[in-house]
């Protein structure tokens, strides 16, 4: 027998049932628990598809985690299993015909967040031949609207596009491809286009075209976040799928998870990653069951992955910033100014290689750093003698300073050697 790293965790006995999926914010389960009267509700507006008319334009906002996304994808879902149906047989009021014609379009707008990108993928959704696609860039925005147009009026049919986390997009390339596509019927011969707006922030539509306003916006539903008892079920159904009946003895686990979810903001999306996390470090530790000291040890993980994220996206000169923030933490010296910080910054940017930016513009990255919650940067007044601003680092110092050295454009440094003397304590 060939061993290898692997063997002796191959072979220790898996705590989960089947597919450990099944706790992924992206699986749809038969059932979604506290929402079906938003179900009923977008069905009850989406049913107009199914008789070959077009369906109100929708918009659906609520905070993170509150079920947006797994609601359309279920009514997504359900439409195909109609589709494999005889429905006649179900139900005489069904016409299989213009069921067969409804065609959903999910884009990810976090992901494909330019007006460019956003229509190339729904236009590719009705091309089939590989050569005839609409390429990756290239081609000027007319040109690609009209092969979108013409793809999708080739028959009847009602298309219905998803657009999640519209808000990037708006943020980012504007309100143009909404303008386009809210637009799209007027030009269309024989098919009707329906589109769902799934965003995080009731904010966004400040910032439309009056005209794509009024025509985004013909139905809105707000989806409010879920509460500890909810979280409780939504869990609960989830573990009936995914473990043995003799996995989770104790349901102090599922209500920790719950509890610790709902203090946030009713995120579904924690509760799940809490408890699914929860359960691999049980597995990793070879325990036949999940504790709540498991909960409380993935709860740190997912802290520190999020930091890591935040830290590792952030750009090479705000990156900096931390650096010089962290490595004068590590030296003792835990509140800064932001001549402090600058002086450390521009050294860290001679080591680099690199042109510093103004000492302004640092003030600007700080107060950046301070919103994402990486640093804490509290203005404190001296009355007459001014004011200034004491910056110290709220995340862990070596695990964050490692995650930052592993940029290749930024040279890792143990200590800065600076005299800082730009700027004066006022004490």
């Amino acid at each position: 027998m060939i061993e290898s790293i692997f063997s002796s965790h191959i072979q220790s006995k898996s705590i989960f049932k089947g597919d450990r999926d099944i706790l992924r914010p992206s699986y749809i389960p038969e059932e979604l628990p506290h929402r079906e009267e938003y179900i009923d509700s977008l069905a009850s507006i989406m049913v107009t598809a199914l008789r070959g008319d077009r369906p109100s334009n929708v918009l659906i906002f609520g905070k993170t985690g509150t079920g947006k996304t797994a609601v359309v994808r279920y009514l997504e879902r359900e439409v195909e299993r109609l589709k494999k149906e005889n429905n006649s047989e179900l139900d005489p009021n069904f016409d299989d015909y213009n069921v067969h014609r409804v065609e959903y379009v999910y884009i990810n707008c976090e992901v494909v967040d330019t007006h460019y990108g956003v229509m190339k993928n729904i236009g590719n959704k009705f091309i089939h031949n590989w050569s005839e696609q609409i390429p990756f860039t290239g081609w000027p925005m007319e040109k690609v609207y009209d092969a979108l147009k013409e793809r999708i009026d080739e028959e009847p049919r009602v298309v219905v596009i998803i657009l999640d986390e519209l808000d990037k997009l708006i943020s980012k390339s504007g309100d143009a491809v909404l303008y386009h596509l809210s637009k799209i019927n007027s030009e269309l011969k024989q098919s009707k286009v329906s589109l769902i707006g799934i965003s995080n922030s009731l904010k966004f539509t400040e910032f439309l075209d009056p005209r794509v306003k009024s025509r985004l916006g013909e139905e809105k539903m707000i989806f409010p976040p879920y509460n500890a008892d909810q979280l409780k079920d939504i869990l609960g159904e989830r573990v009936k799928r995914a473990f043995e009946s003799d996995t989770i003895m104790d349901e102090d686990v599922i209500s920790l998870c719950s509890a610790l979810a709902a203090q946030e903001h009713g995120d579904a999306r924690r509760a799940l990653d809490l408890l699914r996390i929860s359960t691999e470090i049980a597995e990793r530790e070879r325990k036949s069951q999940v504790t709540t000291n498991h909960v409380y040890k993935a709860k740190n993980k997912i802290e520190q992955d999020c930091v890591r994220e935040a830290v590792m996206t952030l750009p090479t000169h705000s990156k900096l910033v931390m650096y010089s923030i962290l490595l004068s933490s590590k030296n003792g010296n835990e509140k800064l100014t932001t001549g402090e910080v600058y002086a450390g910054y521009e050294e860290l940017c001679g080591k680099s290689g690199l042109d510093s930016l103004t000492q302004r513009r640092i003030a600007d990255l700080i107060s950046e750093l301070d919103m994402l919650g990486l640093i804490h940067a509290r203005v404190k007044s001296f009355g007459r003698r001014g004011r200034t601003r004491e910056i110290q680092a709220s995340v862990p110092r070596l695990e964050t300073i490692r995650s930052i050295e592993e940029d290749d454009s930024i040279v890792p440094v143990n200590e800065l050697r600076s005299v800082i003397q730009t700027q004066t304590r006022l004490m």
